[in-house]
This record gives structure tokens, sequence and C-alpha cells, in this order.
């Protein structure tokens, strides 16, 4: 078993910027007549929409895993974990030595969904942990003095391209563009070798500025911008180079 202690907790704290409008889900599948299909997430006694601690995570380390190239590895050793970095890609004996080290540093990061003591024993246990984003308080000032709803609802539609008419309109909610969100992600060092996951941390939010938070992507939904308030990891951050040209 490895040994650990622990010796230094990193607290990355900030402002995330909507630059386009976002939508993350409720999970409400309630239809109405006349109504939005799909409502974003909302705090229950406030009715504000959040960011999910559960987003960033899940969205960050989708990104990194792609970018070490580990979800076709993990499909090959593992088909029933979908190409989630797999506990079984440390043990295979066909697999190389950069691979194992990209998923030991993903295992470590995000940990892995009812581990056993197999993956405690020889990763150790979660590094990093996301809080729940809520509306600054600068911008909920702002609300509250303009009179400025939390969210939009933007009507969608599908063209037929035979006609060239618009098709089954739907109305989706979402946050618009200029929100401000508190967000905090602390990052847990338990030995030297630890202190490189702050790096990949960072790496992997890089990525998600490059690509996009929520659902509707592709339709130019989810972009944002990372605020940080040490000076330092917003030097970090601003250094990091993603690919090589």
């Amino acid at each position: 078993m490895i040994a650990l202690k622990l010796q230094k907790i990193y607290e990355i704290t900030g402002k995330i910027e909507l630059l386009t409008g976002l939508r993350i889900g409720s999970g409400n599948t309630e239809m109405h007549i006349g109504g939005v299909d799909n409502l974003v997430v909302k705090h229950p006694y406030t009715n504000e929409p959040y960011i999910p601690g559960s987003s960033l995570k899940g969205k960050i380390r989708s990104l990194l895993e792609y970018y070490f190239g580990l979800p076709t590895h993990s499909y090959r050793v593992d088909r029933s974990s979908g190409g989630v970095t797999s506990y079984k890609l440390l043990t295979e004996n066909n697999i190389s030595e950069d691979v194992k080290s990209n998923a030991r540093i993903i295992l470590k990061l995000f940990g892995l969904s009812g581990s056993g003591s197999d993956v405690l024993e020889k990763v150790g246990p979660t590094r990093v942990a996301f809080s729940d984003c809520f509306f600054t308080e600068e911008f909920k000032s702002k609300l509250e003095k303009e009179r400025l709803p939390y969210t939009e609802i933007k009507a969608e539609n599908r063209i037929n391209r035979i006609t060239g008419t618009a098709e089954h309109p739907r109305f989706t909610e979402r946050v618009p563009a200029g929100a401000e969100f508190d967000f905090r992600i602390t990052l847990k060092i338990y030995s030297n070798e630890d202190e490189e996951l702050l790096d990949i941390l960072l790496k992997g939010m890089k990525l998600l500025e490059l690509d996009y938070l929520g659902g509707c992507g592709s339709r130019g939904y989810g972009r944002i911008k990372f605020h940080f308030d040490d000076e330092e990891i917003k030097q970090k951050f601003e250094k990091i180079v993603l690919f090589k040209e």
C-alpha cells in the first residue's frame, strides 16, 4: 500500500464568466403544453441557476482523458467502462507505461466510482474536489438593481432542407452570456509526485475554455472563461501550451 500523508491543499478560486448562453439541464422531464422543453438546473430555495460541481468535474475529466488518448485503451481492456479511464489500464500487460502513467494521473485526480481496495492501495483517494458554482454577489446585485431575469428562453427550429421552412420548434432555457459565477476547486497533495497534478488540472481547465460546458455546445452554447483570484495561478494558467505546433 502506498504511504500517504496530507502535505498541502491547493485552493483555486475565482470567477467563471459566460461568453455564450449556458444550459445545464435540470433533469425535469415533465412536459407542459406551451411550456419550455429544456429547463436549466436551479437551486430549489432561491430558484437561481447554478453550475453543479459535478458538471465541471465530469467535463474536465473527459477532456483530459481524450487529451491523453485514454478512452480507446480503456474500451479495449474493459468494454463495460464505455471509455472512462479504467483501473484495468494499470494492470494489463499489453498497455504501455505511458498510457498507464496517464491513467494513474486521471485516477489520482478524479477517482473512480465504486473503486475497491486495489485502487485505494495503489492510487490513493481522489485528490480534486469541485464545489457548486453560484452567482457572484456583484452579478446578483446587478440583476436585482436592473431587474433582469436569471435566465432566457431561446427558440430553436429544425430547417427542412428541401422546402426551406422551419419545423419542430422547441424552447430552451439557458443562462445568458455575461453571467458570472464564483468557483472553488481544491486539490490535495499527498506526496511530491502529486505536485504535477496542479499543472494537469489547469490544463483541463484550459481545455474547457477551448471547448464548452453543458449541453448544445455544437450550437454555440457553453463557452466560458476562468478568472483566477491568485495571481500566480493566473500566470501559470496563461502560460499553458496544450498542443505543439
